[in-house]
């Protein structure tokens, strides 16, 4: 994941898994433009556990931050396993998560397409 084109929605913070464990996040970002569906990047300081990123208590924590810098939306959950990484788990945002992305800069490639 490159930083180039990437909008940060949420800079370090500390996340609790389903053990319980305290994790570091790095940031949460998006690309700065796509089609429709948003793939949401959380970035992580170190190596998850193989398949964290089916971790409700976890995925549950990092929504609650989105919410917190201002996501109103409803939860979401984890994007094609393929894109799942050792130090990155990728949620896939329903609709409702377009306004806000926009709001911090994201443009949204179909609209170009749209009569």
């Amino acid at each position: 994941m490159t930083t180039d084109s990437d909008i940060e929605l949420s800079g370090p913070f500390q996340a609790k898994d389903a053990h319980g464990r305290t994790l570091d996040v790095k940031s949460i970002r998006i690309f700065d433009e796509g089609y429709g569906i948003i793939d949401v990047y959380v970035k992580f300081k170190d190596r998850l556990e193989p398949g964290a990123y089916k971790d409700t208590v976890l995925v549950r924590a990092i929504i609650d931050r989105l919410r917190a810098v201002g996501y109103k939306g409803p939860d979401f959950g984890h994007s094609d396993p393929g894109l799942q990484e050792s130090r990155l788990i990728v949620l896939e945002a329903p609709e409702e998560f377009a306004p806000f992305a926009k709001s911090k800069g994201w443009k949204n490639l179909a609209e170009d397409f749209d009569s």
